[in-house]
């Protein structure tokens, strides 16, 4: 396994919003009130975090490592319950992996590119992965109003 870095300018304008993303879709899965300070400092953290794992830990790994802090972040700092927080960490990076796999396998043949054009064109692989992350934001605030709705309507199956 080698070692995977990103450059500076995709962490930030790839890597901060999708991480932002991220972290808002698991504040919503947690059931953790939006607090758009906490989610865009946690999500900038997780991101840089992330870049300097990179650097010097085999891909893959970082990614185990990223769950794991997203849990306690969520635990701790959000005060979310611990297995919705467990949960919530692992859903939200399937989520993610799942959105990436499908933007980038429509996208990559819709403008032909291929994988190695993204490594060494900045401007392709930042656009080509924009529409993720706004899925992913759509993704949370469609859970969210699920949730929201839910959680009023299931008053009947709560034990009094």
């Amino acid at each position: 396994m080698g070692f995977i870095g990103i450059p500076l300018i995709a962490l930030l304008f790839q890597g901060i919003p999708e991480t932002i993303a991220l972290v808002t879709f698991a504040f919503v899965i947690a059931r953790i009130p939006i607090k758009w300070n906490n989610i865009i400092v946690l999500g900038i953290i997780l991101a840089f975090s992330s870049y300097l794992m990179r650097m010097f830990i085999p891909f893959g790994i970082h990614t185990i490592l990223q769950i794991i802090f997203l849990f306690i972040a969520l635990t701790w700092l959000g005060k979310g319950d611990f297995s919705l927080s467990i949960i919530a960490s692992l859903l939200s990076f399937l989520v993610l992996a799942i959105l990436e796999f499908v933007c980038l396998g429509l996208l990559m043949p819709v403008f032909g590119v291929t994988p190695e054009i993204l490594f060494v064109d900045l401007t392709k692989r930042i656009l080509i992965a924009e529409p993720q992350v706004l899925l992913m934001f759509i993704s949370a605030f469609i859970v969210n109003k699920f949730l929201q709705r839910r959680g009023n309507k299931n008053e009947l199956f709560r034990k009094y």
